[in-house]
């Protein structure tokens, strides 16, 4: 039984038949000597301030990111999800707590394959409130794998060094021969890499010579070796021949060359790969006297000997294909015409795909962004639920079905099941025939649609005789007369074409209006 509290009065229909009336009386006089408590109660209800649940979650998720704000959190991934729409989002634990964290599309694209559960991470982050579920997480902004985060510095800024002398510059590069007879080989000699050089040289090009300098590609001490081995095959192509007696009556061999350098290994983690960014390896590159192909790692592995060889090559395979091309274009050139225009055409595609994920990039992150996250990530928790509710109602309805087919078979009304699969029947030919017209109308309206689109496209406005007048060299659009002077080269595009042309005279509006 409830007893009443400070300031209520007792119902006597509370008091059950066992307690004395003694008792109730005594209560009574409790209550009595607390009555002056209602005119402090009523005072403090008119003062104090009373807080909705949306104005204290926006309380702190204010006070969250005016304090803390953007910070740099180390911790392990778990419970990564990766949504249709590009979001992808995880929980950042350690031994003692773990914290929501999202990573939205535009951020989310460079790093969508390769963030996993388990990982150790440093992630940098907004934090904030998501105020639906009054839950706290990190808005990430950028992602660094532990361990790696050292060696990624010290590769950009030897690259940035050794672009600022002009290694990396075009005018550089050298063309390849393009029949090379015998080629150096830099790479480990128990590698992967080395037999699929061979097996690619050998099925392409029998008579190509392969000179091996044999070095480590990975661990202490391999840069050194690499950058020997360069130099070494160097002084191999460019030493003198020795002089030989002519009483033998024979010609004189032609002296040992080399035509290309091949520095290569397979694929691995950035650390395996490391000795090849090494400033030692891309200054022996950088000087040697023949023409250097790069192949180190995978198509997605990048080095500094990369950017300071003559060429680059995705893959091992990929150089052997390379520095044989010439010979085996010119046997098979018709055979591989077909698939030399599906790659074409496949690069093509792949250079547009980039291109429209990089404007749509910065369209993106022209817009308010804190709203536009959090209507995704809403759109997310809505999407979640929604596939929730429709298999929870699938298992309902199947079971309802089992259970109505149970009746049915029981009831056995088969007149009543004849009528209602004519009248079934019916209304599937009326609903057939109304998503017909439909899709019709629809068809139609897309149609008006699109010519109305391809009519007020820049080729139909420059087909009626408009045209678009651009300064040269700059490019930049002619807007205004006051911006053209006299001698000044202008580049017209017109209807099927553009014309350059140089200013005579520049008349003011005012002229420009008379006859």
């Amino acid at each position: 039984m409830r007893h009443p509290g400070p300031g209520e009065f007792p119902d006597p229909a509370h008091c059950g038949k066992s307690e004395k009336a003694s008792n109730c009386r005594t209560h009574m006089g409790k209550v009595a000597k607390h009555q002056w408590d209602f005119g402090d109660l009523f005072a403090a209800a008119q003062t104090r301030r009373v807080w909705t649940v949306s104005e204290l979650t926006g309380q702190i998720r204010r006070l969250l990111e005016q304090q803390i704000g953007q910070v740099w959190v180390s911790g392990e991934i778990s419970n990564l999800r990766l949504q249709s729409s590009g979001h992808i989002y995880f929980t950042l634990k350690d031994a003692a707590a773990q914290i929501a964290c999202a990573l939205f599309r535009s951020e989310a694209v460079a790093r969508r394959d390769l963030l996993a559960d388990g990982q150790k991470v440093l992630v940098l982050g907004d934090l904030t409130v998501y105020e639906p579920r009054g839950q706290y997480q990190l808005v990430v902004r950028a992602v660094e794998f532990q361990g790696l985060g050292a060696l990624q510095l010290a590769f950009e800024q030897l690259k940035r060094k050794l672009a600022a002398e002009g290694l990396f510059a075009p005018e550089r590069k050298r063309p390849l021969p393009p029949y090379p007879r015998r080629i150096g080989l830099v790479t480990s000699p128990t590698g992967a890499a080395i037999r699929d050089v061979l097996h690619v040289a050998g099925r392409r090009n029998p008579m190509l010579e392969i000179v091996l300098a044999p070095c480590r590609v990975q661990g202490e001490g391999a840069a050194v070796e690499i950058a020997a081995a360069i130099r070494l095959l160097n002084e191999f192509a460019l030493a003198p021949v020795p002089e030989r007696p002519r009483a033998t009556g024979l010609l004189a061999e032609p002296p040992p060359r080399l035509d290309v350098i091949l520095v290569t290994r397979g694929g691995g983690s950035l650390e395996d790969l490391w000795a090849f960014n090494e400033e030692i390896v891309a200054r022996a590159i950088a000087a040697s006297a023949i023409p250097v192909v790069s192949a180190v790692g995978h198509e997605i592995d990048f080095t500094i000997s990369d950017f300071v060889a003559d060429v680059r090559a995705a893959t091992p395979s990929a150089a052997a294909e390379i520095l044989t091309e010439d010979v085996f274009a010119s046997r098979d050139f018709l055979a591989l015409a077909p698939q030399r225009l599906t790659d074409l055409v496949r690069r093509r595609l792949q250079n547009c795909r980039e291109a429209w994920e990089r404007c749509w990039t910065r369209l993106h992150r022209a817009h308010p962004r804190r709203r536009v996250e959090e209507g995704w990530q809403h759109w997310d928790e809505l999407h979640t639920r929604m596939q929730r509710a429709l298999r929870n109602g699938w298992k309902e309805r199947h079971t309802l079905w089992l259970h109505l087919t149970r009746r049915l078979y029981q009831a056995r009304p088969w007149r009543q099941l004849q009528q209602h699969r004519q009248r079934l029947e019916s209304l599937l030919a009326r609903l057939r025939e109304r998503v017909r017209h439909q899709v019709h109308l629809r068809r139609q309206r897309w149609e008006t649609q699109r010519a109305r689109l391809i009519l007020l496209g820049p080729e139909q406005v420059l087909a009626r005789g408009y045209s678009v007048t651009f300064e040269e060299p700059s490019g930049r659009i002619v807007r205004d007369v006051g911006e053209i002077r006299p001698g000044q080269l202008l580049r017209t595009r017109v209807h099927r074409g553009a014309f350059v042309s140089r200013v005579e005279d520049v008349q003011p509006p005012s002229a420009a209006a008379e006859p």
